[in-house]
């Protein structure tokens, strides 16, 4: 069975191309795709050649691990069923190609435990489960140990910044200030504060979430921090990461990187929207078709009114 996907044959080459698609397994379900989105994260760094060394990596590959769509084979277990919408955090659906990370295509095969049941109202909204999972993630640390302090300070209002600050008051903490450079980008706070770095004079936050993906960032950040505060790097960085000590020793500051979402970070997200407690709505700001991928995938990257561009795949 042949499926449309996007595949990056290089560094900055793109194409829409008919894959086949690997064989399906007892424990999988087939997915129409309906939705999928262009992460500015990690996407970017495979779109650009800048991704450091990660597992699976490699040319030709099929990015993309934000999808949403409807289940049209379901698994020998029944874990999922025909006609049920799910999001799908990527997939290794097709041969002859690296899946990485998979998701950006017409029809995908996954395992069905891996898939997410999604209200088919949500539409394209259901693309930001994994990132609001991530940024849950980042404060839950995955439920393993004690949640850690909800940020005061966020930096950066995109897609990633804008979540966390809306977990953080859906939580009932104090609502975060948010740093943000790109005035495009500085309206559509929901309950907290938007400024740019140099109209901040506040230099006693006990945690700031960096998701800005900037690797200068962390003097900056640090400076910033009250005694025993905390740095949470909460985005993807392509450059390796330093700091002056002498500041870091007078604060006795901590550093800590935040990872992936787990399953539980997922199901407390989903308990979240099912409580309507958390707000997905305003993030998706663009779509287009696949035919319409070399533009969409410059414009997710370059504009910043651009906050989650989603491809249609509904007609394909």
């Amino acid at each position: 069975m042949l499926a449309p996907a996007i595949v990056f044959q290089q560094p900055c080459t793109l194409s829409v191309q008919r894959l086949a698609l690997r064989p399906t397994e007892p424990s999988d379900a087939t997915i129409q795709v309906q939705h999928s989105g262009i992460s500015t994260g990690t996407e970017r760094l495979l779109w650009d050649g800048s991704m450091p060394p990660f597992p699976g990596l490699g040319y030709p590959l099929v990015p993309g691990y934000e999808s949403v769509g409807v289940v049209t084979q379901a698994d020998e277990a029944g874990q999922v069923a025909v006609g049920q919408a799910v999001f799908v955090p990527g997939s290794r659906s097709f041969a002859d190609v690296h899946n990485l990370f998979g998701g950006a295509g017409g029809t995908l095969v996954a395992p069905a435990d891996k898939l997410v049941a999604v209200p088919p109202a949500m539409g394209a909204d259901a693309l930001l489960l994994a990132l609001a999972a991530t940024a849950y993630h980042s404060v839950s640390r995955g439920g393993k140990e004690t949640p850690a302090a909800p940020p005061q300070l966020i930096v950066g209002h995109g897609v990633m910044g804008r979540l966390l600050a809306r977990l953080t008051v859906a939580a009932g903490a104090p609502a975060p200030t948010v740093w943000e450079t790109q005035t495009a980008r500085m309206g559509g706070a929901q309950g907290y504060r938007v400024c740019h770095p140099d109209d901040d004079d506040r230099h006693d936050y006990a945690s700031i979430y960096d998701v800005s993906g900037d690797h200068a960032m962390l003097n900056r950040l640090i400076a910033r921090l009250a005694h025993g505060g905390e740095v949470v790097l909460a985005g993807f960085y392509n450059a390796p990461l330093a700091f002056d000590f002498a500041p870091a020793f007078m604060r006795e500051a901590r550093v800590r990187v935040a990872a992936e979402w787990s399953r539980s970070d997922m199901r407390a997200v989903s308990q979240l929207l099912q409580e309507h407690r958390l707000d997905l709505s305003g993030l998706v700001t663009h779509h287009a078709t696949p035919a319409q991928a070399q533009q969409a995938y410059a414009t997710a990257f370059s504009d910043a009114d651009c906050l989650k561009m989603a491809l249609d795949w509904s007609n394909t």
